[in-house]
């Protein structure tokens, strides 16, 4: 989304003579993100959801330790939700950036995996101690001794701002005995003797407001076992495509799982960028913006996903199928215990692509190694939405998803990544957002079949444009009522443009049109 741009001056409240953290390595921050991976694959409860809040909290407490040596960026305290002035950098302080990290991330981690085995604990200590003892070697005993302090400060501070938003400790709640599902026609039903996981999560507080309000998706499909409804068709696409399945389609199916006892799949996405900051030699300052950004958009795509399961509570394929196809079909890739729409695979996928090609471009090509040669990996991709479509994608060939809740998860984690990315904006000194307006789009219902509503705060919409994935318009609309009929649209994803002309600004938006 862009944004009108005001340029203001600001000085820096840290001393004169600390270094910034872009003269600094990554090896810090790669690290411990890196252990976060075992953390979350070895230990009890860090279901998707939970490591997902994780990953959040861990890249705000590295950002806020680091932030006063980042000339070109400001805190994120009064502009994310709830949270309180933390503890402010000393100004007679020469910082050394590693050290304030190593000292925050070690806290933090501690806290939000405080059920690790004491073996990790101890290696989690390990690592600490490694990089205390490497940097006091470095620099004055008062740099090190102010560092140190700042960096525990603000991991204990990030910490407590965490036990606020609703998740603290959820990797001991996952399965709550109090949740009862509703039943009904086309409602989810636990398979064998699941029972429901993180059935609140979606109540919790998020990083941005918008991520779990305005961007949650609209109503799946109507249920039918009509064989010739739309919903039946779905469903027997889940289940021809399974049973044809060719090697690579089950390679994929299975590279992209990271089911149980896995890293998960936003540990997935986590992996990727802690491999591409690692080869593009990135320092200190780009990879605390990375992980921060990063963190913050997993975590709330899957708030909104998991808030969007249990609105709609909408049951999964292997049921719709055995009830009403064949009995005896089974999914590829187990079926995970919670409602279908949408795709937590595909919501987290979308965000993480928006958030990558800030950092990186849109035509960055890489080659992913997460499970080294494992289900036909490593796997090599174009750029990053073509790896989300493909995660996406996975869960269709898996048996897992109907063919709606990969797109409409894809779109709303999108959307989530752009709301992520214009928070660092609005962050970033030099590019401050006008004070007097908010500057907000927004389209509803999307997705969509018929007449879409547009709403503007802070713009008087003068122009809507809008192109298919092609590149072409297929679209424009200069009326002000603010509606728009996409009956005649192909089933889609769509680029809208709305433009204030008076203002001279374009904000984008994503639209799904069933």
């Amino acid at each position: 989304m862009k944004k009108l741009l005001l340029a203001f001056l600001t000085t820096s409240f840290f001393a004169a003579n600390a270094q910034d953290a872009n003269t600094y390595n990554a090896d810090v921050p790669n690290h411990y993100f890196s252990f976060t991976l075992k953390l979350t694959k070895e230990g009890t409860g860090f279901t998707p959801p939970v490591a997902s809040r994780a990953f959040g909290f861990t890249g705000l407490a590295l950002y806020e330790a680091v932030v006063p040596g980042i000339s070109t960026m400001t805190s994120t305290v009064g502009s994310i939700p709830e949270l309180p002035a933390l503890t402010p950098p000393d100004g007679n302080a020469n910082y050394h950036w590693p050290t304030v990290a190593n000292n925050a991330l070690a806290a933090v981690i501690d806290s939000l995996w405080a059920n690790a085995s004491q073996t990790n604990k101890d290696s989690l200590h390990n690592i600490r101690d490694y990089y205390n003892t490497l940097f006091e070697g470095q620099i004055s005993a008062q740099d090190y001794a102010d560092s140190k302090a700042f960096g525990e400060a603000i991991g204990n501070d990030v910490f407590q701002f965490s036990k606020t938003d609703g998740g603290h400790q959820g990797y001991s709640a996952n399965f709550p005995g109090s949740y009862v599902p509703p039943a009904g026609p086309g409602l989810w039903e636990p398979f064998g003797t699941q029972t429901a996981m993180q059935p609140y999560w979606g109540t919790h507080r998020p990083f941005i407001t918008e991520d779990t309000s305005t961007v949650i998706p609209g109503t799946p499909p109507a249920f039918s076992t009509d064989v010739n409804s739309p919903f039946y068709a779905y469903a027997f696409q889940v289940y021809y495509q399974q049973n044809n399945n060719t090697a690579d389609q089950v390679n994929i199916a299975q590279y992209w799982a990271d089911g149980g006892g896995s890293i998960t799949p936003p540990g997935h996405s986590i992996s990727m960028l802690r491999s591409i900051l690692r080869h593009e030699n990135s320092n200190l300052e780009t990879a605390t913006i990375a992980y921060a950004k990063m963190g913050i958009a997993l975590s709330d795509a899957f708030l909104a996903c998991w808030k969007t399961k249990y609105i709609y509570n909408l049951l999964r394929p292997v049921t719709y199928i055995q009830d009403n196809i064949d009995a005896n079909w089974v999914s590829l890739i187990g079926t995970p215990p919670f409602p279908e729409y949408t795709s937590g695979h595909s919501s987290q996928s979308g965000a993480m692509s928006e958030i990558m090609e800030s950092l990186f471009g849109t035509s960055y090509a890489f080659t992913d190694s997460t499970h080294g040669t494992n289900f036909g990996g490593p796997r090599s991709f174009n750029n990053f939405d073509e790896a989300a479509e493909e995660a996406a994608l996975s869960r269709l060939y898996g048996g897992i998803h109907y063919e709606f809740s990969n797109n409409g998860g894809l779109v709303c984690g999108r959307l989530i990544g752009e709301n992520v990315n214009d928070l660092f904006t609005g962050l970033a000194v030099g590019v401050a957002e006008n004070n007097t307006e908010n500057f907000i789009f927004e389209m509803y219902p999307n997705p969509a079949n018929d007449v879409v509503t547009f709403y503007g705060k802070g713009l008087k919409i003068d122009l809507i444009e809008v192109y298919n994935m092609m590149g072409q318009q297929v679209a424009v609309n200069t009326s002000s009522s603010g509606r728009m009929d996409v009956s005649g649209f192909a089933p889609g994803v769509y680029a809208v443009n709305a433009y204030d002309l008076s203002k001279g600004v374009m904000v984008s938006k994503t639209l799904m049109k069933k």
